[in-house]
């Protein structure tokens, strides 16, 4: 039996100093990746978490998000989606 694996499109990196935990990311992230951390940052926000997997690379939480620099996006390339795991590419925004 063949089962079809989905590998991640993409990578999150959130700056936990700079998220304030507005929680809007995690209401526009479509697959549902992003949740709020237990833990509170030095301005004592609970500041958004990536899951790990499960990330398609769309960018929408970048776009929702209203703290500059807080969320970084990461697009794989297609051949490290078929193959061996690592992140390659940019901040897949308009500057």
């Amino acid at each position: 039996m063949n089962v079809d694996v989905k590998h991640d499109r993409g990578s999150i990196h959130i700056d936990t100093e700079e998220c304030k935990g507005c929680g809007l990311c995690l209401e526009a992230c479509p697959p549902k990746v992003l949740s709020l951390s237990d833990r509170l940052n030095h301005y004592g926000y609970r500041n958004a978490m990536y899951s790990g997997s499960g990330c398609t690379g769309c960018g929408i939480c970048f776009f929702a998000c209203p703290e500059p620099g807080a969320i970084t996006v990461l697009r794989l390339a297609a051949t490290l989606q078929r193959g061996a795991a690592g992140e390659v590419g940019a901040k897949e925004a308009a500057a």
